[in-house]
């Protein structure tokens, strides 16, 4: 069939790294169109592709099947609303939108349409969340009763010029990092009953939240399990990625899914054992059955962000269920509104 031809509405960090090197390696895709205002960034690697000054611009070229919306937070609905009146499958970029009402109207414009409507949550194929639900699925630990996730980052200091930094367009670690820890969460264990939460900014001179702790309580799926979700930008010595403790033992991951690290580097997805992991990086399982005592590295799986991708062609040409569906990242952005009340309140909130 046709390749679909996508468009990209900005050329900044998201652009270049997580999408760009996507769709264009990807041979059911066309890189069709990328939105820079005033550069021409993409014209060295991507000189097939034209060049458009503006959202506008960008929707209407009748040629486009996709677009993906990968502008700062506050425009995501705004554009990802236009883009489907202009009869365009979307993809969003997390977070989805800022309110579950913005999200919720989106999703019904989709269906009216008969338009995918997706959102990037490219870490539900992190290799150590991909691990993660091995070592679940295999029964390892037996019961299930604790698991921590936890993303560390470490900049001291206020990023100057950039919209993250400053919240006039969003930003935030709970927006940002918590769409991704909540949503693998969710994905793990289903909605929870209720949220707990603390959000702060502790950065001299930060103007938007850079800390969180959030505990969903009794998710759908595993009632019992005791979930705490944690970021920082003030974690200088790493805590462990992934910590999960069960009735017959526990899994402790430290380090980050590489990939980023190698698009960042200019790496696209078609080298050679792309996603591994350093065998050096492998978690450590640690069980007792039975009287018998079992310590040692658990192998990594290779992470796998095409697969986002990959899934999108198989629902527009093929009608393959999307496993990244808006509707279902509604609940997320729900989420992350209560914990945001639960911080201000300092209560627990029921959903």
């Amino acid at each position: 069939m046709d390749k679909i031809r996508t468009g990209l509405a900005a050329f900044g960090m998201s652009g270049q790294v997580f999408h760009a090197p996507f769709i264009s390696t990807n041979p059911h895709f066309e890189l069709t169109a990328v939105v820079e205002r005033s550069k021409e960034l993409s014209r060295a690697k991507y000189p097939q592709s034209r060049i458009v000054r503006s959202f506008d611009e960008l929707i209407s070229m009748d040629e486009l099947d996709l677009v993906v919306v990968n502008t700062p937070d506050s425009s995501h609905y705004e554009y990802a609303r236009r883009a489907l009146e202009a009869g365009k499958h979307v993809i969003v970029e997390k977070p989805f939108t800022t309110t579950v009402e913005e999200g919720n109207e989106l999703v019904a414009l989709a269906e009216e349409k008969g338009l995918a409507l997706s959102v990037y949550q490219n870490r539900r194929w992190d290799c150590d969340f991909l691990t993660v639900k091995e070592i679940l699925a295999k029964g390892f630990l037996g019961r299930l009763v604790e698991f921590e996730s936890t993303f560390p980052r470490y900049r001291n200091f206020i990023k100057p010029n950039t919209w993250k930094e400053t919240g006039e367009n969003g930003g935030g670690l709970t927006y940002n990092l918590g769409a991704h820890v909540i949503d693998q969460a969710v994905q793990l264990f289903g909605m929870p009953e209720a949220v707990f939460a603390d959000i702060a900014t502790l950065r001299t001179g930060g103007k938007v939240d850079d800390y969180f702790i959030i505990h969903l309580l009794k998710p759908a799926k595993a009632p019992e399990v005791r979930i705490t979700l944690k970021a920082s930008y003030l974690m200088c010595e790493n805590e462990p990625r992934f910590v999960l403790h069960g009735t017959e033992g526990s899994f402790v991951k430290y380090g980050l899914d590489p990939q980023e690290a190698d698009l960042t580097k200019g790496l696209l997805p078609t080298v050679p054992h792309w996603g591994e992991e350093d065998r050096s990086q492998w978690g450590i399982l640690h069980t007792e059955k039975d009287g018998k005592v079992v310590r040692e590295s658990y192998p990594t799986l290779p992470g796998n962000y095409a697969a986002f991708y990959e899934n999108i062609y198989r629902h527009i040409r093929q009608g393959e269920p999307l496993q990244s569906d808006a509707r279902g990242v509604v609940g997320i952005i729900r989420l992350i509104e209560a914990a945001w009340e639960s911080s201000r309140t300092r209560s627990v909130v029921t959903l």
